[in-house]
């Protein structure tokens, strides 16, 4: 266990900052099975632009690295067009 004052609030910070990032990627993974379930070209199209938006956020905030994004992001667009 920590000894130090700033030690015992890093603990802390650091347990809730984790919760939040969990929350983050789980949101991403369902985003991402939307995109993939999605059944007419509209709807599709609606939430590629969500995901991507998304995906661009968790990149800039160091969540994902950008090019895991891109990658995704690619995925998703040729999931799209499939649609069409």
């Amino acid at each position: 266990m920590a000894h130090h004052k700033s030690m015992h609030k890093r603990i802390k910070t650091n347990a809730r900052d984790a919760k939040r990032n969990r929350q983050y990627l789980s949101r991403l993974k369902t985003q991402i099975k939307k995109v993939r379930t999605a059944q007419d070209e509209g709807e599709g199209e609606k939430l590629y632009r969500e995901t991507s938006s998304y995906l661009d956020k968790l990149a800039n905030k160091g969540l994902i690295h950008r090019n895991r994004a891109a990658n995704q992001k690619s995925k998703l667009a040729a999931v799209i067009k499939k649609l069409k």
